[in-house]
């Protein structure tokens, strides 16, 4: 599951956190995780239909994108460049070489989480948006 989450800090007031503790401690949840997971869900469930008209308008595709070296060799062959617009995991192989990835990716936009080498996000830093 590691390499399915990404994990993010929040700050919380102490009265938050005690009332959290509580509806652990009471057994409504397994942990402080489960609740703030269950609330980030339900927030995105109530909104949704703004989540896919967002991603619609904004024609950014959904999901886990994988961009291999072969699939950047053949964008170079092709004398093309990508313009990567995704809503949730962008992953550049490790396999890339940073002068490849530069060559080939004109823009990128991810509403989520880019993983590449130090290498690759060095070089296309002016181009992640």
């Amino acid at each position: 599951m590691a390499g399915e989450t990404e994990k993010i800090t929040i700050n919380l007031g102490f009265v938050d956190l005690g009332q959290i503790d509580l509806l652990v401690q009471e057994g409504f949840y397994s942990n402080r995780t489960d609740f703030i997971r269950t609330a980030i869900r339900n927030q995105l469930a109530a909104h949704a239909d703004t989540v896919k008209q967002t991603v619609a308008r904004k024609t950014l595709a959904l999901g886990l994108h994988h961009y291999t070296r072969e699939d950047l060799e053949a964008v170079q062959a092709k004398g093309e460049r990508l313009e990567i617009q995704a809503l949730g995991l962008v992953i550049i192989a490790d396999d890339v070489p940073p002068e490849l990835a530069r060559a080939t990716i004109e823009s990128i936009v991810v509403l989520g989480a880019l993983r590449a080498s130090a290498e690759v996000k060095a070089a296309l830093a002016d181009r992640v948006r």
